[in-house]
């Protein structure tokens, strides 16, 4: 006797495929809020999270690497990996460390940096689309110098300056639209332009 059985074989996914499957469907929130912006934003953690149901659905990993390519001054190059254990797709993201951020040790300025770059390149890998967040376009946010390569942000002696040129009158949108201008400095800025006015002296 004979017996036949009948079997569906479903043709095996491409690497490309999977990645596909993965952009269309992956949803990562936004879980941190920045009180003084009042904004909510996603981190790399956020990404990494989402993207956990999907690894072992589609037989896949996902690792994130870092390299400093450039000391002076210090460039890190953040990767994404997807690998299926014989193919590979990566993405990057270079992100320049601002070591003169105010208020943060060189350790807190490299983690920074590193943070960004690890959210931007998985970002990149998975075709999440940040550039309208608020993190991203905040003018004192280490994220701006990915997108826009941000202008230069004030030294002691050009903060001071600017300082003086507020209180004569001048206007915060002069100084913004030639410097970067940090959470902080807008902060004090505001403030000083608040006293200085005639409406507050009055």
């Amino acid at each position: 006797m004979i017996i036949y059985i009948d079997q569906i074989i479903k043709p095996m996914k491409n690497l490309n495929q999977k990645l596909a499957v993965i952009q269309t469907e992956l949803k990562a929130k936004k879980s941190s809020y920045n009180s003084f912006g009042k904004y909510y934003f996603r981190k790399a953690e956020d990404i990494l999270e989402a993207v956990k149901p999907f690894l072992l659905r589609e037989g896949v990993s996902v690792r994130v690497d870092e390299e400093l390519i450039h000391d002076t001054p210090p460039v890190i190059q953040s990767t994404a990996t997807i690998s299926d254990g014989e193919n590979s797709i990566t993405a990057t993201a270079i992100v320049g460390v601002d070591l003169q951020q105010k208020g943060m040790q060189t350790a807190q300025q490299f983690g920074a940096a590193s943070s960004y770059g690890k959210k931007y390149a998985l970002g990149n890998l998975f075709l999440i689309d940040d550039t309208a967040d608020a993190d991203s376009t905040n003018s004192g946010g280490i994220a701006s110098k990915i997108v826009n390569k941000a202008k230069a942000k004030m030294n002691d002696e050009q903060y001071k300056k600017a300082v003086e040129f507020i209180k004569g009158g001048g206007a915060i949108t002069a100084i913004e639209s030639k410097y970067t201008i940090t959470s902080a400095e807008m902060k004090t800025l505001k403030e000083i332009k608040t006293k200085n006015s005639p409406i507050h002296n009055g």
